[in-house]
């Protein structure tokens, strides 16, 4: 949806933070000693020393571990007096007190989570403000508030500074605990990356990890592509991850037909560009006429004899649970109140709504999700990352609190962005240039802007049923 933001070099970015006042300021707060010039909030006693925890929450995403890397390595180069731990589990680890230490051994080999998926910290899915869940799930006893519990740890294990690392629910459930902290005066600067693969955080123009897992869910469907062959007639839906945001499904799409130009094929030997290209792309903000879209793929079946479909997991979701539940079917939300996508299972309805109406043979619903989002993140994510944590151990040492992002609303400006103004649920831009050329290319008409809001208050216009 937007051009690659324009990262500071390396050796530049860390010249610049190495100027004197962030260097004295950091010095007088280490050493206890005042100074009317100082950037830190006054919640910060200047008699008490930084010490950082991290925290990875919330779905994977192919920068969890080099974002947790990049910040053991800045505060080491920074400030490398620091005590730095982890939370383990992400919120449940904090409301469970189940840390681990950031030891001299890790510090000097922090390069090596650059090169591994996942979060050597883990995650889980905690929301701080749904008291019941916690209860239930056995972090907190009944009658104890979780955000007073997170606070008393985090206070009782010394920590000022705290990163989280993860998505629109695990930076609103930080602006929750951040806004509960100021509230009750506790001493402690929360700062956010937002990691998701969606890339629909607002206002952040880009989130960590989105272009790798688009890469990964590229790659995966270079071979899953190959099934069309298995069979005559074959229908092939590849679904994509993206909840109420079509952005990674309409990207993995370019990304993988940029990388389908460069294989050398042989029409005359049956091997067509055309049976490995996508004939179709689906995603929540863009509505579409079921019966026509049927007819236009029953062409290209009849034409080649296979049709590839790419479909975001959160497309016609709405539709999907009215009609579970018509049938008494009861589909099982996460702790944030999300229908667990897994359940509603969108590529399979797809599958089941063409499949007939194209005469397929065999239908295929593949999905790239768990292998896209556990990647080690590529390139490009690693630039971004490394910009990213290393303006984030900035505002932390400063104590500047916020979600570090480039700010759309401000000029695109690598800065700390207010906690109230994060939100997730951004939808993707249907009319976006290389969106709009993609879909020319494919020869898919291009639908209606359809409305999608974060957390199902409205859901994507439905196409009408044959």
């Amino acid at each position: 949806m937007y051009g690659r933001p324009r990262l500071h070099d390396r050796l530049a970015f860390r010249a610049a933070s190495r100027t004197p006042p962030l260097a004295a300021c950091r010095r007088r707060v280490t050493e206890g000693v005042a100074d009317p010039t100082d950037t830190y909030p006054e919640k910060m006693s200047v008699s008490q020393k930084p010490k950082v925890a991290i925290l990875t929450a919330g779905g994977l995403a192919p920068c969890l571990s080099s974002a947790v890397g990049g910040l053991i390595e800045r505060y080491s180069e920074l400030a490398p007096e620091v005590e730095i731990l982890g939370y383990i589990g992400g919120y449940k680890g904090l409301l469970l007190g189940q840390s681990v230490a950031v030891t001299p051994e890790v510090r000097a080999n922090a390069q090596v989570l650059h090169k591994h998926g996942g979060s050597p910290i883990k995650n889980s899915r905690v929301k701080l403000t749904n008291v019941a869940d916690c209860v239930k799930r056995g972090l907190v006893k009944e009658g104890q508030d979780p955000l007073q519990v997170a606070a008393e740890r985090l206070t009782q294990d010394g920590i000022t500074i705290l990163h989280t690392v993860g998505g629109d629910d695990t930076n609103t459930t930080a602006a929750d605990l951040a806004a509960y902290l100021a509230k009750n005066n506790y001493k402690l600067t929360v700062v956010g990356l937002p990691k998701t693969i969606d890339n629909d955080v607002y206002p952040i123009r880009q989130s960590l990890g989105a272009w790798t897992a688009a890469e990964q869910s590229a790659i995966y469907f270079e071979n899953i592509v190959n099934e069309h062959s298995a069979n005559p007639r074959m229908l092939i839906v590849h679904e994509v991850m993206g909840r109420n945001c079509g952005w990674l499904t309409a990207y993995t799409a370019k990304v993988y037909r940029d990388r389908l130009r460069h294989p050398a094929f042989l029409p005359g030997f049956n091997l067509a560009r055309d049976h490995k290209d996508i004939d179709a792309v689906y995603v929540p903000e863009m509505e579409f006429d079921l019966e026509a879209e049927a007819k236009r793929l029953r062409s290209v079946m009849d034409e080649q004899d296979c049709v590839n479909v790419f479909v975001s997991e959160g497309a016609c979701v709405g539709q999907i649970v009215k009609e579970m539940e018509s049938k008494g079917e009861s589909i099982p939300k996460d702790a944030f109140g999300h229908y667990k996508l897994d359940s509603v299972n969108v590529g399979q309805w797809f599958s089941k709504q063409f499949a007939k109406l194209l005469g397929a043979e065999k239908a295929l619903v593949q999905k790239s999700g768990y292998f896209a989002r556990s990647a080690a993140a590529n390139q490009d994510d690693l630039r971004l990352i490394q910009s990213m944590v290393d303006h984030a151990v900035e505002c932390g040492l400063r104590g500047e609190a916020g979600v570090i992002g480039h700010d759309e609303d401000k000029g695109n400006r690598l800065r700390a962005i207010e906690f109230p103004r994060v939100k997730g649920g951004k939808p993707f831009e249907i009319d976006t240039p290389w969106f709009t050329e993609l879909l020319r290319e494919i020869r898919q008409p291009k639908g209606q802007r359809a409305q999608v809001e974060h957390g199902h208050e409205k859901v994507p216009s439905i196409p009408p049923q044959p």
